[in-house]
């Protein structure tokens, strides 16, 4: 990289991982928010608070795209970080769960930093240090979740703890002033890039590649609601201290692996790579159900934050393949749109068969629909006429 592409891809990581810290660190206490600022025990009002923003996300996402490609990747990141801005204040001046809602809803709907980073990197770097960038988009978000509810757990102590929403809006006004100074990268002319089969990424390539992150966010998400109920059901000396500690597990090792791993898989074509990470995901997963003692349920989450690791770099990879400079708006306004339907569908379908059946049903749900996607990938692969490929 230049000196001047490193400077503008550490900007937009610093500040998408602010913006992450801000929007993800409050989700997990929507309980004490809903009982202390609200004085409300409708405990049924904190599914709907977690699912609002990424379903309006979803819905938002691939507007947001095709409007950067025409209007600019830079002012799309802008619009993204002053709309959570916005979103944030109007949260932290709610009296009431209604208002709260309609805060969430303009979050999801105004909000979409991700995408936004992940396209305007796209305009900065391509090829394979696109790939590392978005290795590094997604590691911010994950220590952002790893760290933000610990900084924000001494503050749960506040008469009205949705006021912290209020202070939070700053760090998106902040991160909004830095990328205002970043360049306004003109659109170059548009290259070709060829998928492994020899075909020119379009729409159904974009659809393959959202197929396959939808398969790798609902596998991993699914388990995110009942981990720990399911921890501390499974062994009944486990503190919850340390199945917190579990729970956080995989993002610490996709913190700590991306890199290294980023390095020793770049001469494995990707397909390969998310197929095999694909079966040791579910096989860690259903490992995870299966686990007689806290040491093989540590070993689990383990395995599962390698193999979720080696699945998004080979993601990220093809996503580096696709991402064409003058749509990349739309590729990754896609993209961001297909996770954030996986994670309402992950969190509908565990809570079904949670309910339905027991607490290792999500753990296997989510491996199931795993190895399904490896072995459509692994047979598009072996008979590429089947799916329509010359």
């Amino acid at each position: 990289m230049t000196p001047l592409q490193r400077r503008t891809v550490t900007a937009v990581l610093v500040c998408h991982f602010v913006s992450a810290f801000a929007a993800l660190g409050l989700p997990p206490f929507f309980a004490v928010i809903l009982e202390k600022s609200f004085h409300s025990d409708e405990a049924y009002l904190v599914g709907g608070f977690y699912i609002v923003p990424p379903l309006f996300a979803a819905l938002a996402g691939p507007w947001w795209g095709a409007w950067a490609d025409r209007i600019g990747k830079k002012i799309s990141l802008l619009r993204a970080q002053l709309g959570l801005a916005a979103s944030f204040l109007l949260a932290g001046l709610s009296d009431s769960p209604w208002m709260f809602f309609l805060a969430l809803i303009l979050q999801g709907i105004l909000g979409g930093t991700f995408a936004a980073s992940n396209a305007y990197l796209a305009t900065v770097v391509s090829g394979t240090q696109l790939s590392r960038c978005l290795t590094w988009t997604q590691g911010s978000a994950r220590a952002a979740l790893a760290s933000a509810p610990a900084v924000f757990g001494p503050f749960m102590a506040w008469d009205s703890p949705v006021r912290i929403y209020c202070y939070l809006a700053v760090l998106p006004l902040l991160a909004a002033l830095l990328l205002w100074r970043l360049p306004e990268i003109s659109p170059a002319p548009a290259t070709e890039t060829k998928d492994s089969l020899g075909s020119v990424p379009g729409d159904g390539a974009l659809f393959r590649l959202c197929a396959l992150q939808f398969a790798l966010i609902f596998a991993t998400v699914a388990t995110f609601p009942y981990f720990i109920p399911f921890a501390q059901e499974s062994f009944s000396d486990l503190s919850a201290t340390l199945a917190g500690l579990l729970f956080g597990l995989p993002h610490l090792i996709y913190l700590l692996s991306a890199v290294p791993l980023s390095r020793w898989l770049q001469p494995v074509r990707p397909e390969l790579t998310l197929m095999l990470g694909f079966g040791f995901l579910a096989a860690a997963l259903v490992g995870q159900a299966l686990a007689s003692t806290p040491a093989l349920l540590g070993f689990g989450r383990v395995s599962m934050g390698l193999a979720m690791t080696a699945c998004f770099i080979a993601l990220h990879s093809l996503m580096a393949r696709a991402a064409h400079h003058r749509t990349a708006g739309r590729t990754f306004g896609r993209l961001d749109s297909s996770s954030k339907w996986a994670g309402v569908a992950a969190g509908l379908a565990a809570g079904f068969v949670a309910q339905s059946l027991n607490l290792q049903a999500p753990f296997l749900l989510g491996a199931a629909v795993v190895v399904i996607a490896a072995l459509c990938s692994a047979i598009r692969a072996r008979f590429p006429l089947l799916s329509g490929n010359p």
